[in-house]
């Protein structure tokens, strides 16, 4: 193994002629798109020197695959010897969310800092699979009262962990760090606050990483298909656990703001105010689409093993580009705009009258940035909890024809009927396709299409779906946001109102951050968070 390694990581080393591609020295932390204007130094490149010089050009070097590469050939080098992970070196920390070049969330690795509930019964799922047990992760701030009335609990979106803020024994800064303590927006001078790492994820709770105990083995894709409200009844067992009946406010952003919604629908009785921001009530096709994409390139990656890879490599290289996608979604190009326009990095030599040459590798600021979170995510993170949380989302729909399916296959499920495999159908041949596109109407009067809330067809049947949500709610979204589009949020309001629900406020923010704003506008989120809940 030693010597294959070698062998593997003396081939993409050699020296290339095409000095001007440069990359970050190697084994540093990915570049974020500022530190892209230093000093340039020397690429490598796979080919040999023979094959580089030949041809009526020189080869282009390629220093993004050669990292690529480098990064298999260290973890190739990190397995042999039994280094944990965290030695590796793509594991930078989060960059600083008060960057001028422009504002960051703070997600960490966390592998430590936080309690843990163990659920020690079987919990049946909502799909028909299982899990023996399950544990989760959790974290709190805050004291609770008395009559332990005065809990907030905040979900998360879907990559994220337990640890919203920092604590004694996690001092890290938290992905909500601005949002939570004394005196801010969920002030834990009245609030006991709670935060869990969702079932099905890879920070401390049960998820595809997780030892089955049947063998001892991680479930890898044995991991039976979640929900949304699955994640939400686990959440509810770890309240149970700690004698809380109802919750003063169930707070969520994201994938956290589909928990929220659901959490009122399955205990309507345990849940007092609820706050959805950038979140749906109904995951939509293009939200779905750019989540299958995600998941296409990384179960493309030949490291993936269909989800059973905790023996070998991680699926690093799918994991990087589905991060990069997840990017384009997380924020706006108006954003981008700003922060990058069309400018590109220039890694010329100071005494050229020119900027360098354009390259195939990351060039454009915007490139280099999408590399560079692509880079510090790819490690940070499990593949198959990606996969299966992010399919959990696709799946969320609050109307009643969706509600009530779910009800059934609970029935079903709790009367012992034997539940069906989990099968891929056969791919559609191109006149199925042509079929469903056509959606099976022969008339040839042209489809309406609105871009008014109230006139898509599903939304009596969503309104239908929510007919039991009286609780008090803030709903927020945001006019750049192209993941869960502000049209969204509008329908669920109105949907709540529609059914008499005299208790809902809704803003409309336009920053330019695209989806990301939850985590980013504390003056305009955070106070309207604080304000509601007081």
């Amino acid at each position: 193994m030693a010597t294959k390694m070698r062998q593997f990581t003396s081939r993409i080393v050699q020296p290339s002629s095409r000095r001007f591609h440069a990359v970050a020295p190697r084994f540093a932390p990915a570049l974020s798109p500022s530190e892209h204007h230093e000093q340039p130094v020397p690429s490598t490149s796979k080919l040999a020197p023979s094959t580089a010089t030949q041809g009526s050009n020189p080869a282009m070097s390629f220093p993004c695959v050669d990292a690529n590469e480098l990064r298999t050939a260290k973890l190739l080098e990190s397995r042999q010897s039994k280094l944990p992970p965290a030695d590796l070196p793509n594991f930078p920390s989060p960059p600083d969310s008060t960057d001028p070049e422009g504002p960051e969330p703070a997600y960490a690795n966390v592998v430590s800092g936080y309690k843990v509930y163990h659920h020690p019964h079987p919990f049946p799922l909502d799909y028909g699979g299982r899990l023996p047990s399950f544990s989760l992760a959790y974290e709190t701030w805050g004291t609770l009262n008395a009559d332990k009335s005065n809990v907030v609990l905040v979900h998360t979106g879907l990559s994220a962990s337990s640890h919203a803020h920092s604590t004694p024994e996690n001092p890290a800064e938290g992905w909500w760090e601005k949002f939570i303590g004394p005196g801010l927006s969920i002030d834990t001078d009245k609030y006991f606050v709670i935060c869990t790492n969702v079932l099905g994820g890879c920070y401390g709770s049960t998820g595809p990483s997780s030892l089955d105990p049947s063998d001892g083995q991680p479930y890898a894709t044995r991991f039976p298909i979640l929900s949304i409200f699955d994640m939400v009844r686990a959440q509810f067992e770890l309240l149970t656990h700690l004698g809380v009946e109802k919750l003063y406010a169930s707070v969520g952003s994201s994938m956290g703001g589909m928990q929220s919604i659901a959490a009122a629908y399955l205990e309507p009785e345990r849940v007092g105010k609820v706050v959805s921001i950038s979140g749906t009530a109904r995951s939509s096709p293009a939200s779905i689409a750019m989540r299958h994409a995600q998941r296409s390139v990384l179960m493309s990656d030949p490291n993936w093993k269909r989800g059973f890879y905790y023996d070998d490599l991680p699926p690093h290289t799918g994991m990087k580009l589905a991060r990069q996608i997840a990017t384009i979604t997380y924020r706006s190009g108006p954003e981008w705009e700003q922060r990058f326009s069309r400018k590109r990095r220039d890694i010329s030599a100071t005494s050229s009258a020119l900027p360098s040459a354009p390259v195939l590798c990351p060039d454009f600021l915007i490139e280099t940035y999408l590399d560079h979170q692509g880079e510090q995510f790819c490690l940070k993170y499990d593949a198959n909890s990606l996969i299966y949380i992010s399919k959990a989302m696709d799946l969320f729909d609050m109307s009643k024809e969706s509600l009530d399916d779910l009800a059934a296959r609970r029935a079903e499920r709790d009367a012992g009927a034997h539940v069906a495999e989990a099968l891929c159908p056969i791919p559609p041949s191109a006149g199925d396709l042509a079929k469903a596109a056509k959606g099976g109407n022969n008339s040839k009067k042209p489809a309406f299409i609105s871009s008014l809330p109230s006139s898509h067809a599903y939304m009596p049947d969503l309104r239908a779906g929510l007919k039991e949500h009286h609780h008090p709610t803030l709903i927020m979204g945001v006019q750049s946001d192209t993941l869960f589009p502000v049209e969204q949020q509008r329908e669920l309001a109105e949907c709540l109102k529609a059914n008499g629900n005299p208790h809902v406020v809704y803003y409309e923010l336009n920053q330019p951050w695209g989806h990301d704003t939850f985590l980013l506008d504390v003056a305009n989120v955070g106070s309207a968070i604080k304000g509601f809940l007081e």
